[in-house]
């Protein structure tokens, strides 16, 4: 084999490899992991549907579970079905082997202001659309994107509340505050909390 050959030959194969590699990313961005349940229902029908891995229920106990990868939420409710973020903090509650609410953060790491305000927002035009309505809203009206609430969710001590109803069937908290992150101390960042459960009334 030539030097020409042998320089030719090694250049295919690591474009080879290199375009071997940009699929697999590829692919891996469009296999995102997701948990997708709705609330009430088995816990292993919720396992058998969702292509994240979650381990099993404990009969007989009220307790929670994490997905064993970061998981987008699919709550697959036909009328008030939503699609969260990928989320790293991400626990499924049950009650004897049935789903009994959610509590997660729909992020991978703390996140800037814009950010944070844009899951947010999608988050509420999600439930608005699927015919959502806010809830408390007198002491906790719903996140926007104003001066005022940035400068809310900028005070350390203050952050932000705001509370949704799926009809009689679910309700959602959706939560801001600011989080000192060690890695990137001159940034402010912030953590989401949602969490679900069943309804328990308007208010």
């Amino acid at each position: 084999m030539s030097w020409i050959v042998r320089v030719g030959w090694r250049r295919g194969v690591v474009a080879l490899v290199i375009a071997v590699c940009i699929a697999g990313a590829a692919i891996e961005a469009l296999s995102e992991k997701e948990i997708a349940l709705v609330i009430g229902e088995p816990w292993e029908v919720m396992r058998q549907r969702s292509s994240a891995t979650i381990g099993p229920a404990i009969p007989g106990r009220a307790w929670f579970n994490m997905p064993k990868s970061d998981a987008r939420l699919h709550f697959i409710d036909p009328h008030y079905g939503f699609v969260t973020p990928l989320a790293r903090f991400f626990t499924v509650m049950f009650d004897d082997e049935l789903i009994d609410g959610v509590r997660m953060s729909p992020q991978i790491e703390p996140l800037l202001l814009d950010d944070t305000l844009k899951v947010v927002l999608d988050l509420q035009e999600q439930w608005r659309n699927g015919g959502w309505t806010p809830n408390r809203v007198k002491d906790f009206p719903s996140f926007a994107d104003t001066p005022q609430w940035r400068a809310q969710l900028r005070d350390v001590n203050k952050g932000g509340t705001a509370y949704w109803l799926a009809g009689d069937k679910y309700q959602a908290m959706l939560v801001v505050n600011r989080f000192e992150d060690y890695k990137r101390p001159e940034e402010e960042r912030y953590l989401i909390t949602l969490g679900l459960s069943k309804s328990r009334g308007v208010r």
